[in-house]
């Protein structure tokens, strides 16, 4: 069949959850037996969001070959079992960048370059290129921003120009929010209504109305919203605020999006979706049979979204486990020598977070000598796994001096450090490994027990190794390093046999678990943290 393209805008405000509700579209026609995928298309200038801070952006979520993306493509990810690319997120920099090359390469033969219909051709070019790459039956566009921004105009118009070219294979999922006025007692659809006009004002006219709200839409305001936006009274779709993300698909299903999708596009024949397993994943997640306590010990707590993955990770570990796991974000800066014990003692477990720069480092180590010393299981990623080899090399190996060269350029002893290789060249990302790296795990570790596999390929982002020729040394006191990647000799998995269960991994476990598929390492160190809480007993 042909592709058919979803597009989803969103207005009223920001942080709606249209990626949420993209995702969860995906996640139902794929359920139906469609090859779908998603891609983001974000206003911004920025080439993409790898120089971002995590307090304005949230994480940056990095794919398999290495492009540094919206985190949203992380939520892609987990509901539809998928890989996405460099090609599932764009940006504003990167159709701008991709014009003004083409005008540079003298490829418009002289003619004045314009924001129609150069930039909306160049913005077609990547929704049309993506579903040719996987012969899709479904492309699903998430357009950023709100609808009104002056940076969005050329998605909306690019938008309408596909909607005018391919007829039915096209439709527009617009999401509002439709608020409770507690004052007055009722819900309110003026929002809605002024922000389809100002869409229909860019030539657009939404298929389906997606609503989200704190309460149950009644038959006259779902009436008012059909009649005033011009779409059918079944196509105006109640998003009702969930407990958790991952009951939104089933809750989408119930209000028969999927299906309006498909009458809107043509489709009339297709199986019922398969939701066994999201089901069950979901049960698990609500009626829990046990409970534990960890702790995220990083620098960016106070915005959840900077570890969306890390949380998202858990609650899968958590849901194989049958067990709730409370996570207590705790701020590295907070932590020190004095105080650790009082933040950290009445926890089962204790993962320290990724990051970059000497902020907070203190207290991650802090956090991990505390797990070392007192046999908490432990799990350190990126820099997490870093300040794990700092810890060690200061409080075991006696090298009070021992830092990374990120942190302290020209310390006595880099047990951090760039390769040789890497000393020469400049710039943020040329030292930068991102994406899909190969590593080689050593039997009988407890990692080779976890993923019972001799290689795995497991994600990066960072530009700092393990310096080897400390190698010796750690092995020489109790330290083995479980996973190297064997191209380069680079030391990728730290283990202490002697603890219950202290791991640090340099890569990102957390860019590869997915509702379906839990990744090991999270199972396995929320198991951990059960038998530590049942010790205690």
């Amino acid at each position: 069949m042909n592709t058919r393209y979803v597009f989803v805008t969103g207005g009223v405000a920001s942080s709606l959850g249209k990626g949420i509700v993209a995702a969860s579209l995906g996640n139902l026609l794929k359920a139906r037996g469609f090859k779908v995928t998603i891609q983001k298309l974000d206003p911004y200038i920025n080439i993409d969001p790898g120089t971002l801070n995590p307090y304005e952006h949230g994480e940056c979520y990095v794919t398999g070959d290495g492009a540094e993306t919206d985190l949203d493509l992380g939520h892609y990810e987990r509901f539809l079992d998928i890989h996405t690319s460099h090609a599932n997120n764009v940006t504003t920099g990167k159709i701008y960048q991709a014009v003004i090359n083409k005008e540079r390469r003298g490829d418009f033969l002289g003619k004045t370059v314009q924001v129609v219909p150069h930039i909306t051709d160049e913005i077609q070019h990547w929704i049309k290129q993506l579903a040719q790459s996987g012969s899709y039956d479904f492309v699903i566009t998430e357009i950023g921003g709100t609808v009104g921004d002056i940076e969005s105009l050329p998605y909306i118009e690019a938008v309408r120009q596909m909607k005018w070219e391919l007829g039915d294979q096209c439709v527009s999922i617009h999401l509002t929010l439709v608020p409770y006025l507690r004052a007055a007692g009722e819900l309110k659809t003026k929002p809605t209504q002024h922000s389809v006009k100002n869409l229909l004002e860019q030539g657009l006219q939404p298929d389906i109305i997606v609503c989200r709200t704190e309460y149950e839409l009644s038959e006259n305001i779902r009436k008012k919203i059909a009649l005033f936006c011009n779409v059918s009274y079944n196509s105006v779709i109640q998003c009702v605020d969930a407990k958790s993300i991952y009951e939104v698909p089933l809750n989408l299903h119930e209000e028969g999006l999927d299906v309006q999708v498909l009458k809107a596009t043509g489709i009339t024949e297709c199986k019922e979706p398969d939701l066994t397993q999201w089901k069950d994943f979901l049960y698990k997640l609500e009626h829990p049979k046990h409970n534990v306590d960890i702790a995220l010990v990083g620098k960016y707590t106070a915005l959840k979204d900077a570890y969306k993955s890390i949380y998202e990770s858990i609650s899968h570990g958590g849901a194989s486990n049958d067990c709730a796991v409370k996570v207590h974000s705790i701020s590295s800066e907070d932590l020190n020598e004095n105080n650790v014990a009082d933040y950290l003692s009445k926890m089962n477990a204790i993962l320290v977070a990724p990051g970059f720069g000497s902020r907070g480092i203190d207290g991650k180590i802090q956090a991990i000598r505390y797990a070392r010393e007192n046999n908490i299981p432990f799990l350190g990623i990126c820099l997490g796994m870093q300040c794990a080899v700092i810890e060690i090399a200061r409080d075991v190996l006696n090298l009070k001096d021992a830092n990374s060269s990120e942190v302290e350029p020209g310390c006595a002893n880099p047990v951090i450090d760039l390769m040789e290789d890497q000393k020469k060249i400049s710039g943020m990302g040329g030292t930068m490994r991102l994406g899909n790296y190969k590593c080689s795990l050593v039997k009988g570790s407890r990692v080779y027990d976890i993923y019972g596999a001799d290689e795995i390929q497991e994600r990066h982002r960072h530009r700092y190794e393990f310096n080897n020729k400390y190698l010796s040394l750690y092995e020489a006191n109790g330290v083995k390093f479980t996973g190297v990647n064997k191209n380069e000799n680079l030391m990728e998995i730290i283990e202490l046999p002697s603890h219950p269960w202290f791991v640090g991994v340099q890569f990102h476990p957390e860019y590869r678990s997915t509702v379906l598929h839990p990744h090991p390492l999270f199972v396995n160190f929320i198991a951990a943290a059960m038998k530590n809480k049942e010790s205690k007993k």
